[in-house]
């Protein structure tokens, strides 16, 4: 499967992605959202901020349920660094009610000439989307 993962450029993570201080994508929800259960070795992430900007292989998927504070405190001092968190503190603020966390570890790393997609079917406001192949949406 491919799957496309959407970043807010402000963070600055598809910078981090591309220098290798990111290797840990983590996506923190209340509800199972996608990649929840819908991704798995050796699938290709897509990153996104304005236009697709690189891809990489997916070499380890961890998902954590039935979040509380102690648990994502444990996650963020374990893992923070790798998904490119400048702050454990101020990013736990952001997500101490969420309730799932998918932690995905990232391998073959590429730039890749930049590309639109089409969203069409998929919400304004989707941050994931899993297809089969990219082809399927590439503009």
């Amino acid at each position: 499967m491919d799957h496309v993962a959407f970043m807010r450029k402000e963070w600055g993570f598809g910078e981090k992605v591309l220098s290798g201080e990111k290797i840990i994508e983590s996506r923190w929800y209340k509800n199972k959202y996608r990649p929840w259960a819908a991704i798995s070795v050796g699938d290709v992430i897509y990153f996104k901020e304005n236009n697709i900007l690189a891809a990489a292989k997916v070499r380890k998927v961890i998902q954590f349920s039935d979040l509380g504070p102690k648990k994502i405190r444990e996650i963020l001092n374990t893992y923070g660094k790798d998904t490119g968190i400048e702050s454990n503190e101020k990013f736990f603020q952001l997500v101490k009610d969420k309730k799932y966390c998918i932690l995905i570890f990232l391998k073959n790393v590429q730039k890749i000439k930049p590309f639109k997609i089409n969203k069409k079917g998929f919400g304004n406001m989707a941050s994931w989307i899993t297809v089969k192949k990219i082809k399927d949406i590439r503009m």
